[in-house]
């Protein structure tokens, strides 16, 4: 006869193996729950912050960027990323297609007024968040023609704008159907340091710095006021797709070609923290 030690005998009480991995299993399930709010929150909080800091969507409510960018009352409006970090490092330079706040002699026609409680106002900021328009937006986007120092002018012989005397290579000049493939003439501008010239690329279907406060110096645009530079279409889908940033200035003014691809370089490697941000919090949801 074999004696057995009592104390490896299974005891009725010990949990089998199966117990014990549902007990597991039913342990992990409560944790993804307990922390399924901090992770929220946390998400939430990176939105905000890249929003800030970093980048940020918006819609482009007008047709005066066509057909680079799309926006009109009967289509969907493109949505783009405007990288807000490029220009902490360098200024605005030709050819960049901004977003930026309007100076007080600017004229938005897409203002309308405030939200009327503060359920409206909370709606209205989150969406703000995904690239919606607030009520009160005061934001447009253009394209820079000319910076400080530089003079500016319509047209020339072949209905050109020119830059300190020079034509202007502009493949994303657009015309609407039906419309003279002319441009509206304006006096010659010198553009003091500091300030910008911008014009739509629907170029008579914009009210930009030739109209904008009554043309002159009240429609230039303070380089303060900038807030990014669009660089992605992010939706609708069909749209996807870089936005141009031509400087119509490089054949012109005789700029060596690797400049163009500058803005771009540095966009690129700002965009990194973005998307390690988006993995880390993907990776933590699938965990």
């Amino acid at each position: 006869m074999v004696d057995v030690d009592p104390e490896q005998t299974p005891s009725s009480d010990e949990p089998t193996s199966d117990a014990s991995d549902k007990a597991s299993k039913k342990k992990k399930k409560g944790n993804f729950w307990k922390e399924l709010p901090v992770l929220i929150l946390v998400a939430f909080g990176l939105a905000i912050g890249i929003q800030i800091f970093l980048g940020r969507v918006y819609m482009i409510p007008s047709e005066s960027m066509e057909t680079t960018l799309h926006g009109c009352t009967d289509c969907y409006g493109d949505r783009v990323l405007v990288d807000k970090v490029t220009y902490r490092f360098t200024d605005p330079a030709p050819g960049d297609v901004i977003v930026f706040r309007g100076p007080p002699s600017w004229q938005n026609d897409f203002v309308t007024g405030e939200p009327g409680n503060p359920i409206s106002e909370g709606l209205s900021w989150l969406g703000s968040l995904i690239g919606l328009p607030s009520a009160n937006e005061e934001d447009f986007v253009k394209r820079v023609i000319a910076v400080g120092g530089q003079t500016v002018k319509c047209c020339d012989e072949q209905n050109r704008v020119t830059v300190d005397g020079k034509p202007l290579d502009e493949p994303y000049k657009h015309y609407d159907e039906g419309t003279p493939a002319e441009q509206e003439s304006f006096e010659e501008l010198k553009i003091p340091d500091g300030m910008l010239f911008v014009l739509g690329d629907n170029r008579n279907h914009s009210c930009d710095s030739r109209c904008q406060g009554q043309g002159g110096l009240n429609g230039l645009v303070p380089v303060s006021n900038v807030i990014g530079k669009a660089r992605v279409i992010v939706l609708p889908p069909s749209r996807w797709g870089g936005v141009s940033d031509h400087n119509p200035q490089v054949v012109s003014m005789g700029a060596p070609g690797w400049q163009e691809s500058v803005p771009m370089g540095v966009g690129i490697v700002a965009a990194w923290p973005l998307l390690l941000l988006g993995r880390r919090v993907r990776d933590r949801f699938r965990r």
